[in-house]
C-alpha cells in the first residue's frame, strides 16, 4: 500500500480540475471512492483507489505537467464550459488543440483581453489562485477622455470596494503609471498584487472613470509579449520556473 493523499489532491493531480473545485465536488456528494460517496477529509491510496467524479472514473496524472499562455480576446469567457447555457465562446475552444486537459489559473473577465495562464497542474493552480499568493499582475488600461493627475493618484491609493453581497474590502495600494494622454483617451498601466473580482473595473467605476479597454500584459513575471489574440503557446523553462517561484 502506498502513502495516502488527500482526495482533493488526487483529483487535482488528475488534471480534471483545481483542488478547490474538487473540494466543492466532494462537498456536493459528486465524488465516490471505490463506489462509496466520499466526504471532505477523506484520504485515498493513489495506487489502488478507484475515484470517480460525476460517475466518471479518473486517474492520477504522473510525469510532467503542461503550462501554456493564451492571449484571450475580449468576448470570450474564462471557463471550459458555458455553465449558463448561453452558448458563449469559451477559452476551451481556443486551446482545444493542446494535447492535455488544461484549465485556467484564475480569471480574466469576459470583456477584458490579454494574458491567461492555463495548466493541468492542480496543486500549482490552487496555490497561485489563493488570495495570499501576492502574484504581481500588470494591466494596460485605456480610459475615456483625459484623466487628471488627481484621479490617477486616487486610483493608486488605498481604496474600499463593496462586493455584491454587501461586504466591504480594503484594497492595498497599487502602482499606476501614465503611458499616454489625449483629449479622447488616457492609457495607463496598473500593477496589482491582489485579485478581487473585477477589481480594476470597480475601482475605476468608483472614481467615475470609464474603461474602454482592459488588457492583462503580465502575470507573475510572465509577459504576454507579441502573442497574437486567440493564440496560445507553451511556457518556456524560465517562465515555468517563475511560476513555481510564485507558488512558494
Amino acid at each position: 500500500m502506498s502513502e495516502t493523499v488527500k482526495l482533493q489532491k488526487f483529483i487535482a493531480d488528475s488534471g480534471l480540475m483545481s483542488r478547490r473545485a474538487a473540494e466543492r465536488k466532494i462537498a456536493e456528494g459528486d465524488v465516490t471512492v471505490d463506489g462509496v460517496t466520499a466526504h471532505l477529509g477523506d484520504r485515498v491510496d493513489p495506487e489502488a483507489a478507484r475515484v470517480a467524479v460525476g460517475g466518471r472514473d479518473i486517474t492520477r496524472r504522473t510525469g510532467t505537467h503542461t503550462y501554456i499562455m493564451l492571449n484571450k480576446p475580449a468576448g470570450v469567457i474564462t471557463t471550459m464550459k458555458d455553465e449558463d447555457g448561453k452558448k458563449r465562446r469559451t477559452v476551451a475552444e481556443l486551446v482545444s488543440d493542446v494535447p492535455a486537459r488544461v484549465y485556467p489559473i484564475g480569471r480574466l473577465d469576459m470583456f477584458s483581453d490579454g494574458l491567461l495562464l492555463l495548466t493541468d497542474d492542480g496543486e500549482l493552480a490552487n496555490a497561485l489562485c489563493h488570495p495570499s499568493g501576492n502574484k504581481e499582475k500588470i494591466y494596460r488600461v485605456t480610459l475615456r477622455g483625459r484623466v487628471g493627475d488627481g484621479a490617477l493618484r486616487a486610483l493608486a491609493s488605498p481604496m474600499t470596494i463593496t462586493e455584491a453581497d454587501g461586504r466591504e474590502y480594503a484594497l492595498a495600494p497599487c502602482t499606476v503609471s501614465l503611458i499616454s494622454a489625449s483629449d479622447t483617451s488616457t492609457v495607463i498601466e496598473m500593477t496589482l498584487r491582489e485579485g478581487r473580482n473585477r477589481q480594476i473595473r470597480r475601482m475605476c467605476e468608483k472614481l467615475g472613470l470609464k474603461i474602454t479597454r482592459l488588457t492583462r500584459i503580465s502575470e507573475g513575471g510572465i509577459s504576454l509579449g507579441e502573442l497574437p489574440p486567440g493564440r496560445w503557446r507553451y511556457l518556456t523553462e524560465d517562465e515555468k520556473s517563475a511560476l513555481l517561484r510564485a507558488e512558494r
